[in-house]
This record gives structure tokens, C-alpha cells and sequence, in this order.
């Protein structure tokens, strides 16, 4: 195979608090998965992740909290990084969108678009706080939604219908810091982004991309350019963010203003390479420009579904406007989203499990096998502590644990911990591997295509047909009558268990590994087996001694689940 390079970014997650489960399922789970396939198959990747820290949910928290923004930024990144490692996260690098590349990146981009007439500055109407005596941006005001009455909505989108709003839009406005109803609307300047002087190269880029996008990322893309293109304020009046500044100096009029989270926040990816490569001496550039190389990336973005749009027009446009040879994306991976028993995860409402509380419950591992094996690739996915349960215990316990308990502890106590010669293939083996070598094809194909929930139910179905091999061959029972039969039995199933370990690794790293290290198995040699054929069933040293791994899985009581119901929520 030929060696490639992979760029793979997930959406950043914001900094107001440790995020849920759903929030790990639709972006920084799935790219992991896919980052440690593609190392796997010898391909060279760059896989960035960040806090996404400015606009007004950062300033609200920080001041909930008591702290000052900055401050309380930082500890919420050291907060979801760690949370990030505990899930086995292999990020390259784990950023902060309030970096000073981050910085200065914005600030570039906003000049050279304004130079290229893709920025104006235009007098709007805005929503004045008397009681608070500012400016309110979006998200500092709340209101009834105009399209679907509910009362909650935010001034940039309602959570309800998921209609994006303007806070003009809002009936019955109030101020998020006060709650106070007395406001007024006056004038104020802002930058705007031309997306409509963008619009054809959108859309041109965007039908050229159709091919490596799933239906949801492309539906959303087409929905808004068929619907047309908007203007769109980059700039706010608040103080945390990046300055609108350009060359270093203020820009006049804009002194007590930041842009827009949304405009910066996708700059953070570059960057994130930017500070990886200031961190380990890389070049970032043969990853991000096209004139240095970047030509021959494959970048891939995966993302919830609530950000396509950003991702598939708004940060495009900043692109595509800079006329300067940046990469954009190729493949666009975009989730639905997990949901707590079909209704929303709340922290406020003690509705479901968020990441930290999660990893205090049960290992990384077993959450990542069930919300990979439940990914919402098609449509939303239920989180139940009941499937989680019945997950743990049928895949992880009872067909993956219990293959290779069962194996190596029989080899270790019958032959020594020693891989055997002897015995010639039967039926039994012929057709095994002929199974197998289907479902690996199979699997590979799905990781490729990243289907996800594919991947894990055929990664099961695999583990599943060396469950009736040792059920059908009985090493135990041939120890008896036929040795060497018995010999070849553990044999094949030894190189099974790193074969299977093998395939585990996208989804359970952890546990995989320790499989991995007991067969004695090298780094080096944990790779994909693109192309392999039947010696990867006897792939192990004859005489190689392996140990029995500890018990990998332990299962989940009922009692336990009845627990946790009464904790975090149930049904």
C-alpha cells in the first residue's frame, strides 16, 4: 500500500463544561477511531483536536464560577484534556482556540478578505441592555422563537427547532446576564462577511465534494446555499476573544470588540498545527498549504450535525476568500446525535452521563465499544444504560473477553504457554479461514468508508466465528485423545486472539493491547492486515510463549444499572 498523509480534525469542543457522552460519539470518538485505523495501515497522520474558548457561554461560566475567563478557560482545557486521555484520545495535539496562533491567523484572515472586498463594515441594529448598561451579543440574549414559539431560544439559534436567529428575530427579548426585559434596539458597526460574493465557488466546491460526503453533511450544505447565502456579522461587543486588529494595531471603532467565535474557532485548526508544530519542531505547513506540499492530504473533519453549516459554507468562505492555497477539507464525517433514553443530556436536570462521571463508573474502553457500536450514522441514537449494559456483556465479556480467556489460559495450563507445532488443517480450519478472511475484508471496508457501527458489528461478527471454532474444535477434549489436533487447535486460536486484538484496537485500545502484550506481540507489529491472506493464521513463532491476560471485561449487574438509573436518570 501506499504510504499517505491523513489530516484529521474533530470539532472542538466548547470550554463551558466537561462535555456528554453525545458530544464524544459525534466527533472526537469517531476521529480517533479513524486516526488509529489509518496509522495502523502505516499512513502518516495529523490528528488535532482543541478548546473551542471565546464568545459568551465562556464569559458566563467564567463569571458563574467566579473566576476570570482566562482563568477559568485554562482549567476547563486541563479539565477536558484529561477527560480526553482517560477515553484513550490519540490526539497529536490537543489546542486552545485562545492561542496567540490562533490570534494571529484570525486577524489574517479578516484582513486579507477585507482587502479582497469579502469583508464591509456596515451600522446594524442591536439589542441594548439598559439594566446592564451594554451591548448584548446573540447569545447573551433570549426570547421566544418566531417559528416554533419556544420560549428559551438563544439570539443565534433555538435548541428547540434548531432554526438559526438572529436576536432581532427574538419575541419578547431579555438580557441572558440580568434576565432584565428592558431592552432597546440601537445602532452599532460590525464586519460582515460576504458570503453571497462567495456563493458560486460554495456551491461549486461543495458539488465537487458530494462524492466523499455522507447524505446529512451534503443535505445541510445544499439546504443552505439553495436557500441563499447571508451576510454574516464576524464581529461582537464583547471583551474575551480575539481583538479585531489587524497588523497589531486596533482597527478604529472596533477597540472594544472581538470577533465572532464562529469565525475563529474553525481557524484553530490550522492553528493547533501551528502550536504542534511549535511544540515538537514539525512543519505544519506541508499539511495546511497546498504550495508546501498539502496537495497530497487527505483532510478529513467529523462533526455533529449542528455544525455542518459552519464547516461546509461559513469557514469554506473564509477560505475560498483568502485566494490564498490553503487546504480544504475532503471527506466530511457528520453524526446525529446521541440522546439520554430520546431526550436531551442535562447537567442542570441530573439527565444522563457526562465524560468525567463516566470514566468514574467503568473504564474508557467500555464506553467507546458501545457508543461506536451505537454511532448515530443514520439517525439519532438512544443512550440506555440497558444497552450499555447488554453491550459490555454480550460483545466485550462474553465473545471478545471470554474468547481470549478461554485460549490462552488453556494453553498456558496444557502446553506450557507455548505455541506448539504440529497437525495438519482440516475442514473445520479451511473453512474458518475463509470466514474470516471475509469478515476482515468486510471490516476493512467499512473503516475505509468510515461506517462506524458497521465496522463494530462485523468486528463482533469476527469475533464471534472464533467463538465456534474453539466451541466446534475442543482443544479440551482433544488434549485427550489427539494431541497435535488439540496443538493445532490452540494454535489457530492464539493467532486468532492477536488477530482479533488487531481489529479491536480502532474501538478498545486499551484492552486490545493488553491482549497484544501477553501474546508477546511487538509494537511494531500491531499493524492492519490490508492484503493478508491465511498466514496471519499462523502468523505467531512456533515455541513463542505468551501469558493468559487478566479477566478483560467485567460484566455490569442489574443492580448496579438500577444504581445508576437512580443517579444519572433512567427510562
Amino acid at each position: 500500500m501506499t504510504k499517505q498523509r491523513f489530516l484529521i480534525t474533530s470539532a472542538l469542543p466548547y470550554i463551558n463544561g466537561i462535555k456528554h457522552l453525545g458530544n464524544l460519539a459525534g466527533s472526537m470518538l469517531p476521529a480517533d477511531v479513524h486516526a488509529r485505523f489509518r496509522r495502523m495501515q502505516g499512513h502518516e497522520v495529523l490528528f488535532l483536536c482543541a478548546t473551542d474558548e471565546h464568545g459568551t457561554p465562556a464569559e458566563l461560566a467564567a463569571a458563574e464560577a467566579g473566576k476570570s475567563v482566562q482563568d477559568y478557560c485554562l482549567e476547563q482545557h486541563e479539565i477536558q484534556k484529561t477527560a480526553g486521555e482517560g477515553f484513550h484520545l490519540s490526539f497529536d495535539h490537543f489546542g486552545r482556540s485562545s492561542s496567540s496562533q490562533n490570534y494571529e491567523l484570525t486577524q489574517h484572515f479578516a484582513h486579507i478578505l477585507e482587502q479582497n472586498g469579502f469583508i464591509e463594515e456596515r451600522v446594524s441594529k442591536q439589542i441594548f441592555s439598559i439594566d446592564d448598561n451594554r451591548f448584548l451579543p446573540d447569545r447573551y440574549v433570549e426570547g421566544t422563537c418566531p417559528k416554533c414559539g419556544f420560549e428559551d431560544a438563544r439570539g443565534d439559534q433555538c435548541d428547540n427547532c434548531g432554526t438559526l436567529l438572529d436576536p432581532m428575530d427574538l419575541i419578547n427579548p431579555r438580557s441572558k446576564i440580568s434576565g432584565s426585559k428592558n431592552v432597546e434596539v440601537r445602532d452599532t458597526s460590525h464586519l460582515f462577511l460576504c458570503q453571497p460574493k462567495l456563493e458560486k465557488n460554495i456551491g461549486d466546491w461543495v458539488e465537487a465534494s458530494k462524492p466523499n460526503w455522507p447524505h446529512l453533511a451534503y443535505s445541510i450544505a445544499k439546504k443552505w446555499l439553495d436557500e441563499g447565502l447571508q451576510d454574516r456579522a464576524i464581529t461582537r461587543d464583547l471583551s474575551w476573544g480575539v481583538p479585531v486588529a489587524y497588523n497589531g494595531k486596533a482597527r478604529p471603532g472596533f477597540e472594544n470588540k472581538v470577533f465572532y467565535v464562529w469565525f475563529d474557532a474553525p481557524i484553530e485548526y490550522i492553528g493547533a498545527a501551528q502550536e504542534w508544530a511549535q511544540k515538537t519542531g514539525n512543519d505544519w505547513q506541508r499539511w495546511w498549504r497546498k504550495d508546501k506540499g498539502a496537495d497530497d492530504v487527505t483532510y478529513v473533519e467529523f462533526m455533529g450535525k449542528d455544525n455542518v453549516a459552519f464547516h461546509t459554507v461559513s469557514f469554506p468562505a473564509t477560505i475560498l476568500g483568502s485566494n490564498e492555497p490553503w487546504k480544504l477539507v475532503d471527506r466530511l464525517k457528520a453524526f446525529n446525535w446521541v440522546t439520554w433514553y430520546g431526550g436531551k443530556f442535562s447537567t442542570s436536570n441530573k439527565r444522563g452521563i457526562f465524560m468525567d462521571a463516566a470514566l468514574d463508573l467503568m473504564p474508557g474502553d467500555y464506553w467507546r465499544w458501545y457508543l461506536m457500536a451505537n454511532a448515530p450514522e443514520s439517525s439519532d441514537a438512544a443512550f440506555t444504560l440497558e444497552g450499555f449494559q447488554a453491550a459490555v456483556n454480550s460483545d466485550l465479556a462474553n465473545v471478545f473477553g471470554n474468547f481470549i480467556n478461554r485460549i490462552t489460559k488453556f494453553a498456558v495450563s496444557k502446553f506450557d504457554g507455548e505455541v506448539k507445532s504440529g497437525g495438519e488443517y482440516g475442514d473445520i480450519e479451511h473453512e474458518l479461514f475463509k470466514n474470516i478472511l471475509e469478515k476482515m475484508a468486510q471490516i476493512n471496508q467499512c473503516h475505509e468508508e468510515m461506517e462506524f457501527r458497521k465496522a463494530a458489528a462485523e468486528t463482533r461478527a469476527m469475533w464471534v466465528l472464533g467463538n465456534e471454532y474453539l466451541q466446534t474444535k475442543a482443544p479440551w477434549s482433544l488434549f485427550k485423545t489427539d494431541l497435535e489436533q488439540s496443538a493445532l487447535g490452540v494454535r489457530v486460536g492464539l493467532n486468532l486472539c492477536a488477530l482479533f486484538a488487531i481489529a479491536a484496537i480502532p474501538f478498545i485500545p486499551e484492552t486490545a493491547n493488553k491482549v497484544l502484550d501477553a501474546l508477546g506481540i511487538p509494537n511494531e507489529n500491531r499493524n492492519w492486515w490490508d492484503g493478508a491472506g491465511v498466514e496471519v493464521f499462523d502468523a505467531l513463532p512456533h515455541g513463542l510463549k505468551i501469558n493468559a491476560p487478566d479477566l478483560l471485561f467485567q460484566k455490569i449487574e442489574d443492580a448496579t444499572v438500577a444504581e445508576w438509573a437512580d443517579k444519572f436518570g433512567g427510562a
